[in-house]
């Protein structure tokens, strides 16, 4: 009887011990917002490399981008479930830090994509060299406007780190390279589009001679859309935005944006479970990739590689 059940017990055993080897690691992924397009389609790249890389995801984050406290919660909600890897796509670069740290004493290993966050121990940081896309946009409004006239910047939120340096690299080459160029008005739509379309009627108000307005983000470029074509200013006013909708589509199409900045977040997302499915089977992944925004034109819609661009996977339904 004792030699049976010490059989037995080493049967339990080994069979626990198997399903440990062949369980899939659990990656949690965080993103800054799910309400917006442009992490949807981040979460499409993440379910593709989830199924490519035999991983298990979890996703789940804020509704909005501007919910910090939601972010730390579910953050440390992932750390008690005991994820094997977390990716991050921080709301504020400040307010993330304390909960991510926990994340790296339980032993778990970051990747920080899109938006940064203060933190120096993570495996790789996945995003668009938003400084170099805010330098782009500066030069390609300079050139739509004669390289003169007032500019006006309709923001996304303090304390973002993606969107916040692309403003930056617009500022910063507006001053050293367009000297008869001045930005006449700058206001934050805080990730709304409404309270966006609300900054851009300010800034259209108060300047009725703006030549320009770059839009650094999703919502804020659909608010100034919205603020633009309510007042007929399509054909007055130049439009360069950032992101990619259908509401953009539509626009560039008949005309109310000129240029827009392109990010492939459908990479972004399949790039950070990717680097973190590396970690966790003992390789080193690249610490950054920085992946260049896209500029796109009306004339540009009908190429292959745009399509590919602007209709991920997840609109294709496949």
């Amino acid at each position: 009887m004792q030699t049976r059940r010490h059989l037995l017990l080493a049967s339990v055993t080994a069979l626990l011990a198997g399903c440990n080897r062949t369980r899939q690691k659990l990656i949690g992924v965080v993103p800054k917002a799910t309400s917006h397009l442009f992490f949807v389609s981040v979460h499409a790249g993440v379910d593709k490399a989830a199924r490519d890389l035999k991983v298990s995801v979890v996703w789940n984050g804020p509704n909005d981008e501007t919910e910090h406290t939601r972010q730390i919660q579910i953050v440390d909600a992932m750390i008690a479930q005991k994820v094997d890897a977390l990716a991050i796509s921080a709301t504020d670069e400040r307010a993330l830090v304390a909960p991510l740290e926990r994340a790296l004493q339980a032993g778990i290993p970051i990747t920080v994509f899109d938006s940064a966050v203060n933190i120096e121990n993570y495996v790789s940081f996945i995003g668009t060299d938003n400084y170099g896309a805010g330098v782009t946009a500066a030069r390609t409004l300079a050139g739509l406007i004669s390289l003169a006239g007032k500019v006006g910047m309709v923001m996304q939120k303090p304390g973002g780190a993606s969107t916040g340096l692309r403003e930056r690299g617009f500022e910063d080459t507006i001053e050293k390279e367009f000297p008869k160029i001045r930005i006449a008005a700058r206001q934050f739509g805080m990730a709304d589009r409404a309270r966006s379309r609300a900054a851009a009627e300010n800034i259209l108000t108060a300047h009725p001679d703006l030549a320009g307005i770059f839009a650094s983000s999703e919502a804020a470029s659909i608010g100034s859309i919205q603020a633009i074509k309510s007042r007929g200013l399509s054909q007055k006013i130049k439009l360069v935005t950032f992101d990619s909708s259908e509401a953009h589509i539509e626009a560039i199409k008949d005309g109310t944006i000129d240029v827009m900045l392109v990010q492939d977040p459908f990479r972004m997302g399949y790039e950070a479970v990717k680097s973190l499915a590396e970690k966790l089977n003992g390789g080193t992944p690249a610490r950054r990739l920085d992946l260049p925004a896209q500029m796109i034109v009306k004339s540009d819609l009908d190429k292959p590689e745009v399509k590919a661009l602007l209709f991920p996977e997840f609109m294709k339904g496949n």
